[in-house]
């Protein structure tokens, strides 16, 4: 799935579903929290508007892409105290999948 077809779902979206939608189109590792903070943080660098997501993890989704588990990736993010480990709500207009792709998953080490 792309991130346009993403936004057909729905216009605002949560940052972790945008994340693995970003690597999933990349081919990429979604499953490191690390490089989630990473992602989040180029987010923020540009200026994007987000809003907090009050994302319940049970409710998250389970089994996702190559077997990963949603739900457990959501709980490790909430174990850490940094904004940028946090889910927030995304609007995905043509600008904002501009800059979203502007970060490459792949070269993150």
């Amino acid at each position: 799935m792309t991130l346009e077809e993403l936004r057909k779902k729905a216009l605002f979206q949560n940052t972790i579903d945008t994340w693995i939608m970003l690597c999933e189109e990349n081919n990429a590792e979604w499953y490191s929290p690390e490089n989630y903070k990473k992602f989040m943080a180029h987010l923020f660098q540009n200026g994007l508007k987000l809003q907090k997501f009050p994302l319940c993890i049970k409710e998250s989704g389970g089994m996702y892409q190559r077997g990963r588990d949603k739900t457990q990736f959501a709980e490790s993010l909430a174990q850490s105290t940094d904004p940028n480990a946090a889910a927030y709500t995304i609007r995905l207009s043509d600008e904002t999948i501009k800059i979203i792709r502007q970060f490459n998953p792949s070269v993150v080490a």
